[in-house]
């Protein structure tokens, strides 16, 4: 192969191996140098064995060689967030509390992983238990900005080219806001599309598993092999129309950039230009508290989650995150109950509000990353579809003038997955981006 092997797509790679033109071995090697030469500034893993990436390489080459049935992603390594469950590794949780705490067992998306074929590189850096405290990981296009939470080392290490494709999770903007400020595609399913089993919960009732890659399709062909029983089709089909599109600029309760919004003018120019049809809506008044009612669901199920931690570890317990459990306990049965309820009430009022398009376009992020590594950005764009439970796919689509990448948010109601993945990769094709590799 003439370009280095650290570029390869997900499904470049995939059909280089299973047409035998690629080694999967060869593969994990070139990528442990990928790492080796770009990772002292970011440092996007929180547990490497090279060893046992290339030992799960080596027998995934038995097997082939052994002309065994192969899976869908067989010989690919991906990338782990840490406060997924992994046999055999470290899942730390971004917290000292858990330092070097080996699992036991895989998580079910684990599991589904090797099924797959696919291996395990590594454990990717989360932030404090998936919440604000910031890990060690910077943003790769400049390592004195932020990569986003929590799943910040999977999105920077898609973005340096180091795997593929890796796993994340989202309560918030944990997905979406890191992929966005890291210039890669970020996929957050449906609520429960994929399994969340022997992954650490915050929220029950807000926690999504989902992926991140340097295009849609490969983030198609991950979520698929996760989600087992073809719940989620691994290749994306053609649109049968132009798509309507409706295009919510701003959120009620946080500002957007001038960048940001120049960005998302430029690709509905583009967008237009190829045929969509783009309508410019306001949120129904009924939504406009959707932030405070996710905060109170999440904070409440966050201190559910962790207060017996809490009660033993404080000390051990970042500021941010000890204040936040103190207030999710300070919220009452009667108010979490109301929260919930009026969730079910928003989600109603947005499948309605919904129903004209194909699906939303909205801001990813404010702005691009902040130059803070004391945090981790503002979720605020995201708060809307991870509150619904709705699917939601973000695309890199400009540079900031700093030269810090900008993306564009697309969101459908909840089960439409498959028909997101196909509008996105639609304004994908559309909206070109040079990322890092």
């Amino acid at each position: 192969m003439s370009e280095p092997l650290y570029r390869l797509t997900l499904g470049d790679a995939r059909a280089a191996i299973r047409d035998r033109s690629l080694r999967s071995e060869d593969y994990v090697r070139a990528l442990l140098e990928r790492i080796a030469a770009t990772d002292a500034n970011v440092q996007a893993w929180a547990h490497l064995d090279a060893e046992h990436a290339l030992a799960q390489a080596r027998a995934a080459d038995a097997k082939r060689e052994a002309q065994l049935r192969p899976g869908p992603i067989d010989g690919v390594p991906i990338g782990v967030k840490d406060i997924v469950a992994t046999a055999g590794e470290p899942t730390q949780m971004g917290s000292p509390i858990y330092a070097g705490a080996n699992a036991i067992y895989d998580a079910e998306c684990v599991l589904r992983l090797k099924r797959a074929g696919g291996l395990v590189m590594g454990k990717t850096v989360t932030t404090e238990f998936a919440f604000m405290q910031p890990g060690k990981t910077r943003n790769p296009w400049n390592a004195a900005h932020t990569p986003g939470g929590s799943s910040s080392g999977s999105a920077a290490a898609v973005a340096l080219g180091q795997v593929p494709a890796a796993i994340g999770t989202q309560t918030n903007g944990s997905i979406i806001r890191p992929a966005a400020y890291c210039g890669v595609v970020g996929f957050k399913p449906s609520l429960d599309a994929l399994p969340f089993g022997g992954v650490k919960l915050f929220s029950p009732s807000l926690d999504t598993l989902g992926v991140f890659a340097r295009n849609v399709d490969d983030c198609a062909v991950l979520a698929s092999a996760l989600a087992g029983d073809k719940a989620i089709a691994a290749t994306i089909a053609g649109l049968d129309r132009l798509p309507r599109l409706g295009l919510l600029a701003d959120f009620p309760w946080v500002a957007t950039s001038s960048e940001q919004r120049a960005a998302i003018d430029a690709a509905v120019d583009t967008l237009r230009a190829s045929g969509a049809i783009i309508m410019a809506i306001s949120l129904p008044e009924r939504c406009r508290e959707a932030h405070l009612v996710h905060r109170r669901i999440m904070l409440r199920e966050g201190a559910d989650q962790l207060g017996e931690l809490q009660q033993r570890e404080r000390a051990r317990m970042s500021t941010k995150l000890n204040s936040a459990l103190d207030e999710g306990r300070g919220i009452d049965a009667t108010a979490y109950a109301g929260a919930l309820s009026r969730r079910l009430e928003i989600i109603a009022v947005l499948s309605e509000w919904m129903a004209p398009f194909d699906a939303i376009m909205t801001p990813p992020a404010p702005a691009a990353a902040p130059g803070d590594l004391r945090q981790t950005g503002d979720a605020a764009c995201c708060t809307l579809w991870s509150l619904a439970g709705f699917p939601a796919v973000t695309l890199p689509v400009a540079l900031a003038p700093n030269g810090l990448p900008l993306g564009l948010q697309i969101s459908a109601p909840q089960g439409r997955d498959e028909r997101l993945l196909a509008i996105a990769r639609w304004c994908e094709k559309k909206l070109p981006f040079e990322g890092l590799v």
